[in-house]
């Protein structure tokens, strides 16, 4: 593959002062905290809302997905709109839109508000968590953005390693609707601290590309609709299949219309060619897949299985999504030195090995002992491809165009997140279900295997990206 691709830009970036650099990453990383933290805290609340609610499995999958769902298919509508009318003013819409639906979702009385009310907190964060990336790379030169990068995964990796516990402790000791309250402060204090102290910027072109945005949410959607909708209405079903074929249609329509009619294309198509940005974003797809179908299946387990309490589930499982806050600004620092290739490899081969050991030890009578190592082989791994795929993403393209990578690499998070979660709740309700805890085990293994060759498929699409990152011209 090529490694380069011009594209047109509108001037050379404007290097932001070491307070405003600062500014920008201290207020970047607590958006991407909201953002992370609302995948993962709903998920040691899941029994609760089972309980609360008279939650069906679809109920329960769909309060993670709903949020996912629309973050997937919005995500380089919330990247061009930033690069059209400015990603400060757009950051702060993002988060006023994350913070209102917060508030929404804590208020729901049913499994049917709560879902609406994520989808449009999954709108806000699609604005909000592609900007952290692209003011990022707007503030920092090339040399030092891996850094920054590293600690936007760091404080990244607080939320994945606060929600379970967070959401565990809220869950026991106040109710499920506090884990929602708990963005409400945090939202507000945030909004009138990046009006004043962030950098406007702008991406290089001139309108939007309202074509391409229609195309692609389309196209997203039907491919994210399919995997959700398939562990109830069955993978063969005429909507799954339906879903599937409209996704892949307006794929190509809109891969058609980016190459020769859209004036200003929001995704220019030379970047697939450039495998720093192809191989990032095919490893951060895969990774998401793994981590978010354990994720969805571990949690549970410890509280269904192994008849623990949320908060208990969430200290546990601490070991595991702790790890970023520890690894992942030292990978950021150190793929700098070393490229990010063996970080992406070396993290996603982590992850497989194990998911793997997960999946071969969890059986009637597993204890926590059997799975703390896994848990943090895991933990180490997922650090290493969090701010080294994003870096790889960013780097691959010229800065000016830094939004358009965050977009790609965010949709494809979310989207490998979404299959991710609907895959194993389909593996488990094959292979057991929620009768005894017995049946929970039969069916959580095998979903832990596919999370493994997730993972392992992954590794084997990083270790195809350059040893540097390609130069862009």
């Amino acid at each position: 593959m090529a490694d380069t691709v011009t594209v047109p830009v509108r001037g050379p970036a404007v290097r932001q002062a070491p307070p405003r650099r600062a500014w920008t990453v201290v207020l970047a990383g607590l958006g991407a905290l909201l953002c992370s933290l609302d995948v993962v805290v709903v998920s040691t609340a899941l029994p609760a809302l089972r309980a609360d609610f008279g939650a069906s499995l679809s109920d329960l999958e769909w309060t993670i997905n709903a949020y996912n769902l629309v973050f997937a298919c919005l995500t380089l509508t919330g990247a061009a709109l930033g690069d059209r009318f400015g990603r400060r003013r757009m950051y702060v819409v993002g988060l006023a839109v994350f913070t209102l639906a917060s508030a929404a979702s804590a208020l729901s009385g049913g499994p049917g508000q709560l879902i609406a009310a994520r989808m449009v907190q999954g709108a806000g964060a699609a604005v909000l968590l592609p900007l952290t990336l692209t003011l990022i790379s707007d503030a920092f030169p090339a040399e030092k953005r891996g850094v920054a990068i590293g600690l936007w995964g760091g404080v990244t990796g607080v939320g994945v390693a606060a929600g379970p516990v967070l959401g565990g402790a809220v869950t026991e000791g106040l109710s499920w609707q506090w884990i929602f309250w708990l963005n409400v402060p945090l939202g507000i204090a945030m909004l009138p601290l990046s009006a004043r102290k962030l950098r406007e910027s702008h991406g290089p072109r001139p309108q939007l590309d309202i074509v391409g945005l229609l195309l692609a949410a389309v196209a997203l959607t039907g491919l994210a609709w399919a995997p959700v909708r398939a562990p109830e209405a069955g993978w063969g079903s005429a909507e799954v299949i339906g879903a599937l074929v409209a996704g892949v249609v307006f794929v190509a329509a809109f891969l058609g219309w980016e190459r020769s009619r859209a004036r200003y294309p929001m995704l220019p198509l030379g970047y697939f060619r450039v495998r720093g940005f192809s191989t990032a974003n095919g490893a951060i797809f895969l990774q998401m897949f793994s981590l978010l179908g354990a994720l969805f299946m571990i949690t549970q387990l410890f509280q269904l299985g192994l008849g623990e309490s949320p908060l208990q589930a969430g200290v546990r499982i601490l070991v595991w999504t702790g790890m970023p806050l520890l690894v992942a600004p030292a990978a950021g620092a150190l793929a700098d030195r070393f490229g990010n290739r063996p970080f992406m490899l070396g993290g996603l081969a982590l992850q497989a090995i194990a998911y793997a050991l997960m999946a071969w030890q969890v059986e009637p009578g597993v204890g926590y002992g059997d799975l703390i190592v896994p848990l943090i082989i895991s933990g180490v791994g997922i650090s290493m491809v969090f701010p080294t795929a994003a870096n790889a993403v960013t780097m691959a393209v010229p800065v000016a165009d830094a939004g358009v990578a965050a977009g790609v690499n965010m949709a494809l998070r979310e989207l490998g997140g979404v299959f991710g979660i609907a895959v194993a709740a389909a593996v488990f309700a094959h292979y057991g279900g929620y009768a005894s805890p017995a049946a929970f085990v039969d069916g959580c293994g095998p979903a832990l295997w596919v999370s493994a060759s997730a993972a392992a498929v992954g590794a084997v699409v990083a270790a195809l990206a350059p040893s540097r990152s390609g130069g862009v011209a």
